[in-house]
């Protein structure tokens, strides 16, 4: 059974809609339940930022910040994870005229929100992400880049250095400098961590494949997943033998994209394909309510996974998880986002609608910024 990573206290600061608020919790999940518009959506948010990002809604952070407020915004939580009790506290200062996101380990100060990683993993399925399945492919890109961030905290600074890299290489490009020197040691480190990001996605989409081939039948669609937009018909080469055909479309392609004003080539150009397992149909092409079972499954099939890969189950943030579920289907849910053995946040209009998880769950009412229990 793997470790059950679980909040015990949960304290906000000029965050959103609270100018302070504090929860003292259980390892039992947490529902929120409250009009629209109450501030439920946002104690998630505040939860997201124990991980690496700009939480579950990608928000610039001098915007969290609540109105009116004269300084920044703080999220101080006490958290059981992977490396036993650690106290975190993040946020920003809004003292200078640079916004910069301020991390503390049990009171200490640390340079990069990456070590939250050590810690704990936290998952989230919003809303907003109904449409992932027919969007663009930025949206999908940077959700499977989560999904890989929680089994590799690597990756994020691997995908941050190519980014970082790339811009190098396109602003030499587009000011006309073909120094061969320089462009090519550009090239290299791109080729480098380009084919390093491409291993990690295809080491996690493998690692999902296989757990999602031997569970057991749930209520939710199995996802068959693949990776399309870079090296297609090249990917079944030793990474070593990848690495030199990616430099070598850099340094073929330095014109053309000199002419387009952007990298055409690279893993920042891969698309994360979804089909439904039992129709056999593309995602894109199923209905609103079962792209949405779709999701669920997808994210509790990767929950189950970082449980099984890490030996310790992840912070689940479900946000209006009930809402277009039947009665039926929500109980099949909760009995799944228990078994998986973490603590669980979810959010409603209505606290009926979380009935069947009874004792395994503690309630909360959400009204204006304020939470009683």
């Amino acid at each position: 059974m793997p470790h059950k990573t679980s909040l015990s206290t949960l304290k906000l600061t000029d965050f959103r809609n609270y100018a302070g608020v504090s929860l003292a919790l259980d390892d039992r999940h947490v529902v929120l339940t409250g009009d629209n518009g109450s501030g439920k959506t946002n104690l998630l948010e505040a939860i997201s930022f124990l991980s690496p990002g700009r939480g579950l809604r990608r928000a610039v952070l001098s915007d969290v910040t609540r109105v009116g407020a004269s300084g920044g915004f703080s999220v101080f939580a006490d958290v059981d994870g992977r490396e036993g009790e650690v106290a975190i506290g993040t946020g920003i200062d809004a003292d200078g005229e640079t916004v910069a996101r301020r991390l503390r380990l049990n009171g200490t100060p640390v340079k990069s929100v990456e070590e939250l990683t050590d810690h704990l993993s936290v998952l989230w399925l919003t809303p907003a992400m109904d449409g992932l399945f027919t969007g663009g492919s930025s949206d999908r890109r940077r959700f499977l880049d989560r999904l890989v961030l929680s089994l590799d905290p690597a990756h994020g600074r691997r995908a941050a250095d190519y980014e970082r890299a790339m811009r190098s290489r396109n602003r030499l490009l587009s000011e006309g400098r073909f120094d061969p020197a320089w462009l090519t040691g550009i090239e290299v480190q791109m080729a480098e961590l380009g084919i390093a990001m491409a291993a990690a996605r295809r080491e996690m989409l493998d690692l999902l494949t296989a757990l999602v081939a031997r569970s057991a039948a749930t209520p939710f669609p199995s996802p068959d997943l693949s990776l399309t937009g870079f090296l297609d018909d090249e990917a079944a080469r030793p990474f070593a033998e990848l690495e030199e055909v990616f430099l070598a479309e850099l340094r073929d392609g330095r014109y053309r994209d000199a002419a387009a004003g952007r990298t055409l080539t690279g893993p920042h150009r891969v698309d994360l394909m979804v089909r439904h397992r039992e129709k056999n149909m593309e995602a894109d092409r199923c209905s609103t309510g079962e792209q949405k079972a779709l999701l669920v499954g997808l994210i509790l099939a990767h929950a189950r996974l970082t449980a099984d890969m890490t030996g310790h189950a992840p912070v689940l943030l479900l946000d209006e998880i009930a809402a277009h579920l039947d009665e039926g289907r929500r109980a099949a849910l909760f009995d799944l986002v228990h078994d998986l053995g973490g603590q669980a946040f979810m959010t409603g209009t209505d606290r009926a609608m979380f009935s069947a998880l009874g004792e395994r769950a503690q309630f909360f009412t959400v009204h204006q910024g304020h939470v009683s229990k």
